[in-house]
């Protein structure tokens, strides 16, 4: 049997091992809570837009148009009839310059709201006036589009995939140490290096299967509660490149850190040891030269996604240089690159495999 075949074998024999294992259920939970994150949002906001698309719908162009300072009369000219309109009296008190009395003084307070189909538009007049204009977005596509950006950059590759990964991949030898029953895979006339990579061939299957499909439903999730026009126009132009991009990440993440925590899997007893010293080595990222940031999984991940993660105006300096990708790569060299790494990386991992000696008594 050639070695190819070997390994193939070998990845069918770990892949239900890899899916099904008693610690797999939390990698579950982890690719997919981006997706219930967005399909929580996506129902509020359908079920604040439903309950008021049964009534009459204003004009978008025309709530724009108004201004401060109109009265009702001429909103309603311009607009039409508000589907709410309420009016009270306010008081608030005036202290008297002359003879220090306090006065109290009354106020005609109007509200109207309407909806244009995306919006919630709060109108407050006072005295015959409009003098505020609240505008409420149910559902703001490019606002969730930055949203979805910042919560696959920042919680699915920092976390979800590197946590799900080292559950998966530091278990495929590590877990056997423990169980007593690595030394059958050794007896077997096959050798170690391909052992090593039939095993990954096995956790990448199921590492790429789960955080892949993750992806694509968080994505599907986002998209799906949008105004239908904005769907039609965004899925015959960049969604299937933005989502082919977005999986393409996500899978790449379990190609890289898979080789890593595989590899510290071989290496090191303790599995937290070699998850707290990568997970600070991609923390720092940003403050390394830029030859060592090469270095990272993170680095080549981030260039690849389609859309930078936002980063808020107010956050510290030290924090926004941790959260923003420096100088990211060209998406076909970020490709090459985590390739490049991944294969260093299993190499090394191909040496350690050929001198392991298995002690069960000190494991």
């Amino acid at each position: 049997m050639s070695p190819l075949a070997q390994i193939w074998t070998i990845a069918k024999l770990e892949i239900g091992r890899a899916f099904f294992s008693r610690r797999a259920l939390w990698v579950y939970l982890l690719a997919l809570f981006p997706a219930v994150i967005f399909i929580g949002h996506g129902l509020d906001a359908k079920i604040k837009r439903d309950r008021w698309t049964g009534r009459s719908i204003a004009s978008p162009v025309a709530i724009d148009s108004l201004s401060p300072g109109m009265s009702p009369e001429q909103v309603i000219e311009k607009v039409g009839n508000p589907q709410d309109n309420r009016t009270w009296q306010g008081r608030h008190r005036v202290e008297s310059k002359d003879n220090d009395k306090v006065i109290i003084e009354k106020t005609e307070m109007r509200s109207m709201f309407y909806f244009d189909g995306t919006r919630r538009n709060d109108l407050r007049f006072e005295n015959g006036k409009l003098n505020r204009i609240s505008k409420n977005q149910f559902v703001s596509f490019e606002e969730d589009r930055k949203v979805y950006a910042a919560v696959f950059q920042y919680f699915y590759l920092r976390l979800a995939i590197f946590f799900g990964c080292l559950g998966i991949f530091i278990n495929l030898f590590r877990g056997e140490m423990l169980d007593k029953s690595l030394h059958f895979w050794f007896l077997a006339p096959v050798r170690r290096d391909v052992l090593l990579l039939g095993k990954y061939c096995a956790g990448l299957i199921a590492a790429s299967v789960i955080f892949g499909s993750g992806a694509l439903i968080s994505f599907c999730a986002m998209v799906g509660f949008q105004d239908p026009t904005q769907i039609q126009s965004y899925s015959q132009g960049e969604a299937a490149i933005h989502l082919g991009w977005y999986v393409l990440s996500a899978v790449l993440g379990c190609v890289g850190y898979g080789s890593v925590f595989l590899a510290a899997g071989l290496l090191l007893r303790n599995p937290i040891i070699p998850a707290v010293v990568v997970l600070l080595w991609e923390s720092i990222n940003g403050f390394l030269p830029d030859l060592l940031q090469k270095l990272s999984v993170l680095h080549y991940l981030q260039s690849i996604c389609p859309i930078p993660a936002p980063v808020d105006d107010n956050v510290p300096p030290v924090l926004r240089m941790i959260l923003s990708p420096a100088a990211p790569s060209s998406a076909w060299v970020a490709i090459l690159g985590l390739l490049a790494f991944t294969a260093l990386v299993l190499f090394a991992a191909t040496h350690a495999i050929r001198r392991l000696e298995i002690n069960y008594g000190t494991e």
